[in-house]
């Protein structure tokens, strides 16, 4: 039989299963490929529960919005408000309403108001963008951890190719198999992590402009 034929004979007998990759894996490479699924783990739990977050917010505030509108006064509004509401809305224009009737003076009050409720909207901001910054370290370091556990893997190899003195693609396939499944790993943990958090910024930053218009629109009637 040629060394092609017999190559190719024991690369048909050779398990390239995901569990026997990470079983034959040495250490480091090992420890590559289970920080790459705890990312992504952590990165699909964050992405569905932030989904979850903004359609809810963008529901309510467009209910409140219309509740706004239809009331017959701001004042009417502001008393069907609660203030442990967790509306982001509702929160600013509390912050808003309640600056307006501290301040009995007519003098400089928009521009008070206006500061109040941009703080306010700032910290509601603050709050749902929060953990964003994960995705964006997944989507950006995943893939060079990938590659480093490639990169190691190769160079494992290498030395038992050197070892053994056989270059068979037999010998030199499953090392090579196990090392780029790390780099399969990582795209797999960053692609998702930077999709999701260009999409999360994008709905963070129509939020805020949504509130920022309620803000303007306010300030116009006090």
């Amino acid at each position: 039989m040629d060394p092609v034929t017999t190559a190719a004979t024991s690369l048909g007998t050779t398990d390239f299963s995901i569990v026997t990759l990470f079983m034959r894996a040495d250490l480091v490479v090992k420890l590559v490929m289970i920080s790459l699924v705890l990312a992504s783990i952590f990165s699909w739990a964050l992405i569905i529960d932030k989904i979850k977050i903004f359609k809810k917010i963008f529901k309510e505030t467009d209910i409140a919005e219309d509740q706004f509108w239809s009331s017959k006064s701001a004042g009417d509004f502001y008393k069907k408000t609660s203030s442990s509401s967790d509306n982001p809305l509702v929160v600013v224009f509390r912050a808003g309403m309640e600056c307006v009737q501290d301040h009995k003076s007519k003098g400089q009050i928009v521009e008070r108001t206006k500061r109040v409720m941009d703080v306010a909207i700032d910290k509601q901001i603050d709050k749902y963008e929060k953990n964003l910054t994960f995705l964006a370290t997944v989507g950006s370091v995943a893939p060079f951890v990938g590659l480093f556990g490639t990169v190691w893997g190769i160079m494992n190899s290498f030395q038992s190719i050197a070892i053994s003195r056989n270059t068979s693609l037999a010998i030199v396939a499953p090392g090579i198999a196990e090392a780029l499944f790390a780099t399969a790993l990582g795209l797999l943990a960053a692609i998702p992590a930077v999709v999701a958090y260009n999409k999360f910024s994008s709905d963070s930053r129509r939020y805020t402009q949504k509130l920022e218009n309620f803000t303007q629109s306010f300030l116009t009637i006090i």
